[in-house]
């Protein structure tokens, strides 16, 4: 009979990769939007940290291929991709509007969503969503 885990069995960070077709413009698309540090610097791969230790990876899309065996699809011009990045943001009219500035493709506008955090969504250079957001203020 197994017994549950522990805390300390459970995963302790996350990293989230994504494969880019233009890895540098992905990288500095990140790396402002975000303003996490860039910890690792490769020619196939970025890695930015944020300063609680989340981690985005951006990997150039060939090379990923290589790790999983298979190169994922571009997605068609236009259409999003099937990944969604979630930020909650403590700035997040500031955070939207370099989004836009950075030439983000708006999705859909800033809006208090049915779960009640206030979201913009954006595609990423690759089609990746990125959803910007702030949490219910609590009374």
């Amino acid at each position: 009979m197994s017994s549950s885990p522990t805390e300390s069995d459970l995963p302790q960070q996350v990293l989230t990769i994504l494969a880019a077709q233009d890895l540098a413009a992905s990288a500095d698309f990140y790396e402002k939007l975000l303003g996490w540090e860039r910890t690792v610097d490769v020619p196939v791969y970025v890695q930015l940290t944020a300063p609680g230790g989340l981690g985005l990876g951006i990997y150039e899309r060939e090379s990923y291929g290589v790790n999983t065996g298979q190169v994922p699809p571009l997605p068609k011009a236009g259409h999003a991709g099937g990944a969604e990045i979630y930020f909650y943001c403590k700035d997040l009219e500031e955070r939207v509007a370099l989004a836009e500035s950075l030439g983000a493709r708006p999705l859909s506008p800033l809006s208090k969503r049915m779960w009640g955090d206030e979201v913009a969504y954006f595609a990423d250079p690759d089609e990746n969503v990125v959803a910007l957001a702030r949490p219910p203020i609590e009374d």
